[in-house]
Protein backbone atom coordinates (compact mmCIF):
# COMPACT_ATOMS: atom_id res chain seq x y z
CA UNK A 1 0.00 0.00 0.00
CA UNK A 2 1.29 3.51 -0.89
CA UNK A 3 2.29 6.03 1.89
CA UNK A 4 0.30 9.33 1.56
CA UNK A 5 3.10 10.92 0.05
CA UNK A 6 3.69 8.60 -2.36
CA UNK A 7 -0.06 9.53 -3.63
CA UNK A 8 0.54 13.64 -3.56
CA UNK A 9 3.63 12.99 -5.99
CA UNK A 10 2.38 10.78 -8.24
CA UNK A 11 1.15 12.25 -11.28
CA UNK A 12 -1.33 8.87 -11.95
CA UNK A 13 -3.00 9.98 -8.52
CA UNK A 14 -4.39 13.10 -9.99
CA UNK A 15 -6.11 11.55 -13.06
CA UNK A 16 -8.88 10.21 -10.62
CA UNK A 17 -8.82 13.49 -8.25
CA UNK A 18 -6.89 15.58 -6.20
CA UNK A 19 -6.09 13.05 -2.76
CA UNK A 20 -7.20 15.67 -0.49
CA UNK A 21 -7.79 12.67 2.23
CA UNK A 22 -4.03 12.06 1.62
CA UNK A 23 -3.48 15.60 2.28
CA UNK A 24 -5.46 16.12 5.27
CA UNK A 25 -3.16 13.30 7.27
CA UNK A 26 -0.30 14.74 5.75
CA UNK A 27 -1.61 18.63 6.85
CA UNK A 28 -1.93 16.98 10.51
CA UNK A 29 1.90 16.44 10.18
CA UNK A 30 2.53 19.66 9.52
CA UNK A 31 5.60 20.29 7.73
CA UNK A 32 6.73 16.92 6.20
CA UNK A 33 10.11 15.26 4.46
CA UNK A 34 9.31 13.57 1.15
CA UNK A 35 11.69 11.42 -0.20
CA UNK A 36 10.93 11.11 -4.12
CA UNK A 37 12.70 9.23 -6.76
CA UNK A 38 11.94 11.80 -9.49
CA UNK A 39 12.46 14.97 -7.64
CA UNK A 40 14.59 14.03 -4.80
CA UNK A 41 13.94 14.93 -1.22
CA UNK A 42 12.51 18.01 0.40
CA UNK A 43 10.15 19.53 3.03
CA UNK A 44 6.53 19.87 1.91
CA UNK A 45 4.42 22.40 4.16
CA UNK A 46 0.90 21.96 4.18
CA UNK A 47 -0.60 24.15 6.80
CA UNK A 48 -2.30 27.41 5.97
CA UNK A 49 0.02 29.93 8.22
CA UNK A 50 3.28 27.80 7.05
CA UNK A 51 2.50 28.49 3.82
CA UNK A 52 2.02 31.78 3.93
CA UNK A 53 5.06 32.22 5.93
CA UNK A 54 7.26 30.96 3.36
CA UNK A 55 5.61 32.56 0.48
CA UNK A 56 6.77 35.98 2.42
CA UNK A 57 10.03 35.45 3.34
CA UNK A 58 12.17 35.61 0.28
CA UNK A 59 15.56 36.59 2.19
CA UNK A 60 15.17 33.25 4.05
CA UNK A 61 13.15 31.05 1.35
CA UNK A 62 14.27 31.76 -2.26
CA UNK A 63 12.43 31.31 -5.67
CA UNK A 64 15.80 32.05 -7.04
CA UNK A 65 18.35 29.59 -5.36
CA UNK A 66 16.65 26.60 -7.32
CA UNK A 67 13.55 28.20 -9.09
CA UNK A 68 10.17 27.31 -8.15
CA UNK A 69 9.64 23.53 -9.23
CA UNK A 70 9.77 20.43 -7.43
CA UNK A 71 12.26 18.71 -10.16
CA UNK A 72 15.64 19.83 -10.15
CA UNK A 73 16.75 21.89 -13.49
CA UNK A 74 20.02 20.70 -15.21
CA UNK A 75 22.66 23.20 -13.60
CA UNK A 76 22.92 24.84 -17.50
CA UNK A 77 19.19 24.98 -17.23
CA UNK A 78 18.67 26.63 -13.89
CA UNK A 79 21.14 29.66 -15.01
CA UNK A 80 18.69 30.09 -17.39
CA UNK A 81 15.43 29.70 -16.04
CA UNK A 82 16.67 31.73 -12.83
CA UNK A 83 16.34 34.63 -15.03
CA UNK A 84 12.60 34.51 -15.06
CA UNK A 85 10.76 37.10 -13.24
CA UNK A 86 8.86 33.63 -11.57
CA UNK A 87 12.41 32.74 -10.42
CA UNK A 88 13.76 35.93 -8.76
CA UNK A 89 13.66 37.37 -5.39
CA UNK A 90 13.93 41.20 -4.64
CA UNK A 91 14.83 42.91 -5.77
CA UNK A 92 15.36 42.05 -9.45
CA UNK A 93 11.69 40.48 -9.15
CA UNK A 94 10.49 43.83 -8.11
CA UNK A 95 12.02 45.53 -11.35
CA UNK A 96 10.95 42.97 -13.92
CA UNK A 97 7.62 43.21 -11.99
CA UNK A 98 7.52 47.30 -12.22
CA UNK A 99 7.45 46.80 -16.20
CA UNK A 100 3.98 44.49 -16.12
CA UNK A 101 2.30 46.09 -13.66
CA UNK A 102 0.61 48.96 -16.33
CA UNK A 103 -0.55 46.10 -17.82
CA UNK A 104 -3.05 45.01 -14.47
CA UNK A 105 -3.75 48.10 -13.00
CA UNK A 106 -7.68 48.25 -12.18
CA UNK A 107 -8.21 50.99 -14.81
CA UNK A 108 -6.39 48.79 -17.54
CA UNK A 109 -8.35 45.66 -16.63
CA UNK A 110 -11.67 47.66 -16.53
CA UNK A 111 -10.74 48.82 -20.26
CA UNK A 112 -10.96 45.07 -21.30
CA UNK A 113 -14.02 44.17 -19.17
CA UNK A 114 -16.67 44.54 -22.17
CA UNK A 115 -14.55 42.61 -24.68
CA UNK A 116 -13.78 40.01 -21.67
CA UNK A 117 -17.45 39.56 -21.35
CA UNK A 118 -19.10 39.27 -24.83
CA UNK A 119 -16.10 36.85 -25.52
CA UNK A 120 -17.75 34.48 -22.41
CA UNK A 121 -21.35 34.99 -23.46
CA UNK A 122 -20.64 33.72 -27.11
CA UNK A 123 -18.35 30.97 -26.12
CA UNK A 124 -21.05 29.87 -23.84
CA UNK A 125 -23.82 30.97 -26.05
CA UNK A 126 -22.05 28.30 -28.74
CA UNK A 127 -21.03 25.33 -26.90
CA UNK A 128 -19.19 22.30 -28.72
CA UNK A 129 -20.48 20.06 -25.72
CA UNK A 130 -16.95 19.98 -23.87
CA UNK A 131 -17.15 23.08 -21.65
CA UNK A 132 -13.01 22.85 -20.84
CA UNK A 133 -12.39 22.97 -24.56
CA UNK A 134 -14.79 25.84 -25.31
CA UNK A 135 -13.39 28.48 -22.14
CA UNK A 136 -9.79 27.62 -23.25
CA UNK A 137 -10.38 30.26 -25.47
CA UNK A 138 -11.10 32.91 -23.38
CA UNK A 139 -7.53 33.10 -21.72
CA UNK A 140 -6.41 33.19 -25.19
CA UNK A 141 -8.10 35.72 -26.94
CA UNK A 142 -7.46 37.71 -23.09
CA UNK A 143 -3.67 37.31 -23.48
CA UNK A 144 -3.55 38.40 -26.86
CA UNK A 145 -4.86 41.61 -26.34
CA UNK A 146 -3.05 42.47 -23.75
CA UNK A 147 0.19 40.87 -24.92
CA UNK A 148 0.16 42.06 -28.31
CA UNK A 149 0.02 38.51 -30.17
CA UNK A 150 -2.04 38.97 -33.18
CA UNK A 151 -5.53 36.73 -32.28
CA UNK A 152 -4.73 34.54 -35.42
CA UNK A 153 -1.83 33.04 -33.81
CA UNK A 154 -3.69 32.35 -30.11
CA UNK A 155 -3.29 28.82 -30.48
CA UNK A 156 0.51 28.98 -30.38
CA UNK A 157 -0.40 30.25 -26.56
CA UNK A 158 -2.17 26.86 -26.16
CA UNK A 159 0.46 24.48 -27.58
CA UNK A 160 3.20 25.88 -25.10
CA UNK A 161 1.27 26.02 -22.11
CA UNK A 162 0.23 22.51 -22.27
CA UNK A 163 3.76 21.77 -23.57
CA UNK A 164 5.07 23.20 -20.46
CA UNK A 165 1.79 22.21 -18.01
CA UNK A 166 1.61 18.86 -19.20
CA UNK A 167 4.79 17.37 -20.06
CA UNK A 168 3.31 14.22 -17.80
CA UNK A 169 0.53 13.70 -19.53
CA UNK A 170 0.97 12.39 -23.21
CA UNK A 171 -2.20 14.13 -24.84
CA UNK A 172 -0.50 17.64 -24.06
CA UNK A 173 3.19 16.66 -24.53
CA UNK A 174 3.52 16.90 -27.78
CA UNK A 175 0.33 19.56 -28.55
CA UNK A 176 0.25 21.32 -32.37
CA UNK A 177 -3.18 22.66 -32.70
CA UNK A 178 -4.11 23.91 -36.13
CA UNK A 179 -1.91 26.39 -37.85
CA UNK A 180 -4.97 27.52 -40.49
CA UNK A 181 -5.39 31.46 -40.82
CA UNK A 182 -1.66 32.22 -39.02
CA UNK A 183 0.78 35.05 -39.69
CA UNK A 184 3.99 34.22 -41.20
CA UNK A 185 6.27 34.83 -38.18
CA UNK A 186 3.73 32.13 -36.62
CA UNK A 187 4.37 29.91 -39.63
CA UNK A 188 7.85 30.08 -39.46
CA UNK A 189 8.26 29.66 -35.93
CA UNK A 190 5.96 26.10 -35.86
CA UNK A 191 8.69 24.91 -38.43
CA UNK A 192 11.14 24.33 -35.51
CA UNK A 193 8.16 22.77 -32.97
CA UNK A 194 10.04 19.85 -31.89
CA UNK A 195 8.54 16.56 -31.95
CA UNK A 196 11.00 14.46 -29.28
CA UNK A 197 9.32 15.32 -26.12
CA UNK A 198 12.02 17.37 -25.01
CA UNK A 199 12.29 19.18 -21.65
CA UNK A 200 10.29 22.52 -22.04
CA UNK A 201 12.19 24.14 -19.46
CA UNK A 202 15.43 23.70 -20.64
CA UNK A 203 16.64 26.00 -22.94
CA UNK A 204 16.39 24.06 -26.29
CA UNK A 205 13.06 22.58 -25.80
CA UNK A 206 10.79 25.05 -27.04
CA UNK A 207 12.38 27.23 -30.05
CA UNK A 208 9.36 27.88 -31.76
CA UNK A 209 8.61 29.68 -28.41
CA UNK A 210 12.09 31.51 -28.55
CA UNK A 211 11.67 32.41 -32.51
CA UNK A 212 8.20 33.90 -32.33
CA UNK A 213 8.67 35.95 -29.34
CA UNK A 214 11.85 37.09 -31.30
CA UNK A 215 9.89 37.94 -34.77
CA UNK A 216 7.17 39.58 -32.50
CA UNK A 217 9.31 41.70 -30.64
CA UNK A 218 11.21 42.99 -34.17
CA UNK A 219 7.44 43.36 -35.03
CA UNK A 220 6.30 45.48 -32.10
CA UNK A 221 9.91 47.84 -32.05
CA UNK A 222 9.04 48.75 -35.59
CA UNK A 223 5.03 49.05 -35.29
CA UNK A 224 4.49 49.95 -31.21
CA UNK A 225 1.14 50.18 -29.97
CA UNK A 226 -0.64 50.02 -26.13
CA UNK A 227 0.32 46.53 -25.53
CA UNK A 228 2.82 44.59 -23.48
CA UNK A 229 5.40 43.84 -26.15
CA UNK A 230 5.63 47.03 -27.34
CA UNK A 231 6.25 48.24 -23.83
CA UNK A 232 8.97 45.85 -22.93
CA UNK A 233 10.74 46.93 -26.59
CA UNK A 234 11.23 49.90 -24.97
CA UNK A 235 12.66 48.88 -21.46
CA UNK A 236 16.44 48.16 -20.55
CA UNK A 237 15.85 44.33 -20.85
CA UNK A 238 18.65 41.49 -21.19
CA UNK A 239 17.67 39.09 -24.15
CA UNK A 240 17.14 36.51 -21.29
CA UNK A 241 14.79 38.29 -19.21
CA UNK A 242 12.69 39.25 -22.55
CA UNK A 243 12.83 35.36 -23.70
CA UNK A 244 11.47 34.29 -20.16
CA UNK A 245 9.07 36.80 -19.57
CA UNK A 246 7.37 36.18 -22.78
CA UNK A 247 8.03 32.53 -21.58
CA UNK A 248 6.16 33.34 -18.66
CA UNK A 249 3.19 35.29 -19.70
CA UNK A 250 2.44 32.50 -22.52
CA UNK A 251 2.38 29.72 -20.21
CA UNK A 252 1.25 31.27 -16.48
CA UNK A 253 -1.24 33.64 -18.00
CA UNK A 254 -3.17 30.70 -20.00
CA UNK A 255 -3.36 27.68 -17.66
CA UNK A 256 -4.11 28.93 -14.31
CA UNK A 257 -7.64 30.22 -15.73
CA UNK A 258 -8.03 27.58 -18.25
CA UNK A 259 -8.12 25.41 -15.55
CA UNK A 260 -10.32 27.24 -12.95
CA UNK A 261 -13.27 28.12 -14.96
CA UNK A 262 -14.17 24.15 -15.59
CA UNK A 263 -12.88 23.65 -11.94
CA UNK A 264 -15.77 25.79 -10.98
CA UNK A 265 -18.11 24.26 -13.04
CA UNK A 266 -17.29 20.70 -11.57
CA UNK A 267 -17.66 22.61 -8.15
CA UNK A 268 -20.98 24.04 -8.94
CA UNK A 269 -22.05 20.46 -10.78
CA UNK A 270 -20.99 18.69 -7.79
CA UNK A 271 -23.11 21.18 -5.44
CA UNK A 272 -26.61 21.54 -7.20
CA UNK A 273 -27.82 22.83 -4.03
CA UNK A 274 -25.08 25.65 -4.28
CA UNK A 275 -25.64 25.74 -8.21
CA UNK A 276 -28.96 26.81 -7.40
CA UNK A 277 -28.41 29.25 -4.50
CA UNK A 278 -26.05 31.39 -7.59
CA UNK A 279 -28.55 31.32 -9.75
CA UNK A 280 -31.17 32.47 -7.38
CA UNK A 281 -29.17 35.05 -5.76
CA UNK A 282 -26.51 37.15 -8.71
CA UNK A 283 -24.99 39.53 -5.79
CA UNK A 284 -23.17 35.95 -4.48
CA UNK A 285 -20.88 35.84 -7.68
CA UNK A 286 -18.42 37.26 -6.33
CA UNK A 287 -17.57 35.67 -3.31
CA UNK A 288 -18.69 32.25 -5.51
CA UNK A 289 -15.96 32.93 -7.73
CA UNK A 290 -13.00 33.09 -5.17
CA UNK A 291 -15.17 29.87 -3.62
CA UNK A 292 -14.32 28.11 -6.50
CA UNK A 293 -10.63 29.41 -6.82
CA UNK A 294 -10.26 28.00 -3.43
CA UNK A 295 -11.79 24.85 -3.74
CA UNK A 296 -10.37 23.57 -6.79
CA UNK A 297 -6.99 25.33 -6.48
CA UNK A 298 -5.54 24.96 -10.16
CA UNK A 299 -1.61 25.40 -9.14
CA UNK A 300 -1.21 22.89 -6.01
CA UNK A 301 2.19 23.69 -5.42
CA UNK A 302 5.18 25.76 -5.74
CA UNK A 303 8.81 25.06 -4.55
CA UNK A 304 11.21 27.31 -2.64
CA UNK A 305 15.01 26.98 -1.41
CA UNK A 306 16.02 27.63 2.02
CA UNK A 307 19.00 29.98 2.15
CA UNK A 308 19.99 30.00 5.59
CA UNK A 309 19.53 27.32 8.18
CA UNK A 310 15.75 28.12 9.77
CA UNK A 311 12.94 26.60 11.27
CA UNK A 312 9.60 25.94 10.75
CA UNK A 313 6.74 25.19 12.81
CA UNK A 314 9.56 23.69 15.54
CA UNK A 315 10.74 21.62 12.45
CA UNK A 316 14.50 22.41 11.98
CA UNK A 317 15.64 23.25 7.66
CA UNK A 318 18.84 23.52 6.86
CA UNK A 319 20.63 25.88 3.78
CA UNK A 320 20.13 24.61 0.69
CA UNK A 321 17.02 22.14 1.38
CA UNK A 322 13.80 22.48 -1.02
CA UNK A 323 10.78 23.57 0.77
CA UNK A 324 7.82 23.13 -1.49
CA UNK A 325 4.46 24.77 -0.13
CA UNK A 326 1.13 22.56 -1.16
CA UNK A 327 -1.79 25.23 -1.60
CA UNK A 328 -4.08 22.38 -2.54
CA UNK A 329 -3.55 21.42 1.05
CA UNK A 330 -3.34 24.98 2.47
CA UNK A 331 -6.89 26.24 0.88
CA UNK A 332 -8.54 23.71 2.93
CA UNK A 333 -7.14 24.17 6.17
CA UNK A 334 -9.48 23.10 8.68
CA UNK A 335 -7.57 25.63 11.27
CA UNK A 336 -8.84 28.46 8.82
CA UNK A 337 -11.64 27.87 6.73
CA UNK A 338 -14.95 25.76 8.61
CA UNK A 339 -15.82 22.92 6.60
CA UNK A 340 -13.09 23.06 4.39
CA UNK A 341 -14.24 20.43 2.34
CA UNK A 342 -17.39 22.22 1.89
CA UNK A 343 -18.25 24.11 -1.46
CA UNK A 344 -20.22 27.89 -0.15
CA UNK A 345 -20.96 30.12 -2.99
CA UNK A 346 -21.80 32.51 0.15
CA UNK A 347 -18.41 32.00 1.85
CA UNK A 348 -16.56 34.48 3.46
CA UNK A 349 -13.41 33.90 5.47
CA UNK A 350 -9.48 34.26 4.68
CA UNK A 351 -8.44 34.76 1.70
CA UNK A 352 -7.56 31.90 -0.29
CA UNK A 353 -3.64 31.07 -1.80
CA UNK A 354 -4.43 30.00 -5.14
CA UNK A 355 -2.84 33.49 -6.37
CA UNK A 356 -0.08 32.84 -3.93
CA UNK A 357 1.09 35.24 -1.75
CA UNK A 358 3.85 37.81 -0.55
CA UNK A 359 5.60 39.17 -3.69
CA UNK A 360 5.01 36.79 -6.05
CA UNK A 361 1.48 37.36 -5.76
CA UNK A 362 -0.27 36.39 -9.05
CA UNK A 363 0.12 40.02 -11.27
CA UNK A 364 -2.58 39.03 -13.24
CA UNK A 365 -5.15 38.08 -10.45
CA UNK A 366 -7.52 40.81 -10.89
CA UNK A 367 -7.78 39.94 -14.54
CA UNK A 368 -8.11 35.72 -13.61
CA UNK A 369 -11.22 37.01 -11.63
CA UNK A 370 -12.55 39.13 -13.98
CA UNK A 371 -12.68 36.22 -17.02
CA UNK A 372 -14.06 33.78 -14.06
CA UNK A 373 -17.07 36.46 -13.33
CA UNK A 374 -17.84 37.20 -17.26
CA UNK A 375 -17.68 33.12 -18.09
CA UNK A 376 -20.44 32.25 -14.57
CA UNK A 377 -22.76 36.04 -15.68
CA UNK A 378 -23.05 33.52 -19.18
CA UNK A 379 -23.41 30.35 -17.36
CA UNK A 380 -26.04 31.84 -15.20
CA UNK A 381 -28.00 33.52 -17.97
CA UNK A 382 -28.29 30.13 -19.65
CA UNK A 383 -32.27 29.83 -18.55
CA UNK A 384 -31.69 26.23 -17.61
CA UNK A 385 -29.00 24.69 -15.48
CA UNK A 386 -25.95 22.95 -17.03
CA UNK A 387 -25.37 18.85 -16.93
CA UNK A 388 -22.90 16.61 -16.75
CA UNK A 389 -23.20 14.52 -19.50
CA UNK A 390 -20.32 12.33 -19.13
CA UNK A 391 -16.21 11.25 -17.45
CA UNK A 392 -14.39 14.11 -16.80
CA UNK A 393 -10.71 13.74 -18.00
CA UNK A 394 -7.97 15.30 -15.56
CA UNK A 395 -4.59 15.91 -16.73
CA UNK A 396 -2.04 14.03 -15.64
CA UNK A 397 0.22 16.14 -13.52
CA UNK A 398 0.50 16.32 -9.69
CA UNK A 399 1.46 20.30 -10.46
CA UNK A 400 -1.34 21.90 -12.21
CA UNK A 401 -5.12 20.49 -11.39
CA UNK A 402 -6.23 20.22 -15.13
CA UNK A 403 -9.56 19.73 -16.93
CA UNK A 404 -8.56 18.42 -20.14
CA UNK A 405 -12.46 17.33 -20.86
CA UNK A 406 -15.81 18.14 -19.44
CA UNK A 407 -19.07 17.07 -21.65
CA UNK A 408 -21.79 19.05 -20.33
CA UNK A 409 -25.17 19.44 -21.72
CA UNK A 410 -28.22 21.51 -21.24
CA UNK A 411 -28.86 25.11 -20.44
CA UNK A 412 -31.97 24.89 -21.94
CA UNK A 413 -35.48 25.64 -19.60
CA UNK A 414 -36.64 22.27 -18.60
CA UNK A 415 -39.80 21.14 -20.06
CA UNK A 416 -43.17 22.21 -18.87
CA UNK A 417 -44.46 19.73 -16.66
CA UNK A 418 -40.61 18.04 -15.49
CA UNK A 419 -39.48 17.78 -12.04
CA UNK A 420 -37.13 20.86 -12.64
CA UNK A 421 -39.95 23.26 -14.21
CA UNK A 422 -41.20 25.88 -11.78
Amino acid sequence: MRTDAELIVDPDTYTSGVPYDALTRLREKNVVRIDDSGAGSFWAVFRYDDVRTVLKSPAIFSSHRGATQIRDPQPDDLKYVQRMMLNQDPPEHSRLRRMLTRAFTPRAVARLEEGIRANARRIVAEPSGDFAADVADLPLLTLADVFGVPRQDRALLYDWSNRVIGFQDAEYALSSSSTAGMTDMALQAVELRPDDGRDPRARNGMPDLYAYAHALGAYKRAHPSDDVISNLMQEDLSLEEFENLFWLFSVAGNETLRNGIPGGLIALLDHPGQYERLRADRSLLGTAVEEMLRWWTPVMHFRRTAIQDTSLSGVEIGAGDKVVVWFSAANRDERVFTEPDRFDVGRREADHLSFGHGPHFCLGAQLARTQLRAVFEAVLDLPGRLELAGEVSRLRSNFQNGVKHLPVTGGAPPAPGSPASP
